[in-house]
């Protein structure tokens, strides 16, 4: 259940989207679409757009990019998260975190099972943490792109959400 403390002003995370494909440009990018227009219309900052191949090294030196620039808090990826040999945004991710966000990705399966059965099992969808820059992976459908924002990224990312959310622990997330 999420709960809004509307005594709490608003503050607006900065979010970098980043799609993984091989195929997709900006004018058919309907995942990246989606996560741009739920993100700002929920009132956060769209801080960098991006598209790389499904190659680990690419993924990688793209999130380097974003976790070196302090004006990004999160990334947001949708694509390559499946099962095929080609789907490597995961080990990507993993290969930078310094604390993985398993929650994330076991609640974004338990939502999934509700709505697709389970398929579910088929996404390696995972989230954690990169020297204080908030990583998240999800499937490359507009539909999954849906379901991680409305349902789990949304409340996670307003720093009003009670009993607690990612945000508040924004300043912290860099502490020895």
């Amino acid at each position: 259940m999420s709960r809004i403390d509307e005594s709490r002003r608003f503050l607006p995370v900065n979010i970098a989207v980043l799609t993984v494909s091989d195929t997709r440009g900006l004018s058919d990018d309907k995942s990246g679409d989606t996560l741009v227009e739920r993100l700002t219309s929920d009132g956060h900052v769209l801080a960098a757009r991006a598209i790389v191949r499904d190659d680990v090294r690419a993924i990688v030196d793209q999130l380097r990019v974003w976790i070196d620039d302090a004006s990004v808090d999160v990334v947001i990826s949708t694509g390559g998260t499946g099962l095929t040999g080609r789907d490597v945004t995961p080990e990507a991710f993993e290969s930078l975190f310094d604390k993985t966000i398993n929650g994330f990705g076991e609640m974004f399966r338990m939502l999934s099972y509700q709505k697709i059965g389970t398929s579910a099992l088929q996404s390696r969808a995972t989230g954690g943490v990169a020297r204080g820059t908030y990583l998240f992976a999800l499937p490359g459908s507009p539909s999954a792109c849906r379901d991680g924002w409305d349902l789990i990224l949304k409340w996670q990312l307003d720093n009003r959400h009670r009993p607690c959310n990612l945000v508040e622990l924004m300043p912290r997330l860099q502490e020895k």
